[in-house]
């Protein structure tokens, strides 16, 4: 027979609430104040994307009702895979050219280049 050792519930509210500095986010946002320096995000979010706005500009098409939350972060998941491989392959480009920034020219040759991207061609016109 195990015992289940028991956790101070002082360390299931921290964990369930996330981060001090979220807290102190949450908490300036509250009573209507900025907090200055970088942003805070959460550290633990599942998803880089807003998932509100991609419901919706999912529900701008007309074949699209409704919208569950799973539907909705799997889309927002697909989309950040797919930008960072587009931006990985132009990446290629733009050290080739000696550079460390994104053009348009780079997604260009990406898109002429890797047939995974033939569907975008035309796009960027």
């Amino acid at each position: 027979m195990s015992s289940a050792t028991p956790v101070p519930s002082a360390e299931l509210e921290a964990e369930r609430c996330g981060s001090e500095e979220e807290n102190r986010a949450v908490e300036a946002e509250d009573r209507g104040q900025q907090l200055t320096g970088p942003a805070v995000v959460p550290h633990n979010r599942l998803s880089k994307l807003p998932l509100a706005r991609i419901k919706a500009l999912m529900k701008t098409d007309p074949d699209v009702s409704l919208a569950s939350q799973e539907s909705v972060f799997i889309i927002a998941k697909a989309t950040e895979l797919f930008v960072e491989m587009i931006a990985k392959d132009a990446m290629v480009y733009a050290q080739q050219g000696k550079r460390k920034t994104l053009q348009r020219k780079d997604l260009d040759n990406a898109i002429e280049a890797i047939d995974e991207f033939a569907f975008l061609e035309g796009t960027l016109d």
